[in-house]
């Protein structure tokens, strides 16, 4: 159950990211290098659900 939770939370800070990321994306005021930053984040978040969701459904 530990596990479910973790994803959950990594989803939930997933979205967080990517409302943030669009938000950033409708102000130019926001800087390339912040927006890069945040996609990024938000890609090893996705991966990092991906990676554990594949763990979990093989076990």
């Amino acid at each position: 159950m530990a596990m479910e939770s973790h994803i959950a939370e990594l989803q939930k800070k997933h979205g967080e990211i990517e409302r943030a990321l669009e938000d950033a994306m409708a102000h130019p005021s926001v800087g390339d290098l912040e927006i890069a930053d945040m996609k990024r984040r938000k890609l090893a978040l996705k991966d990092e659900i991906e990676r554990l969701k594949t763990g979990v459904t093989h076990h």
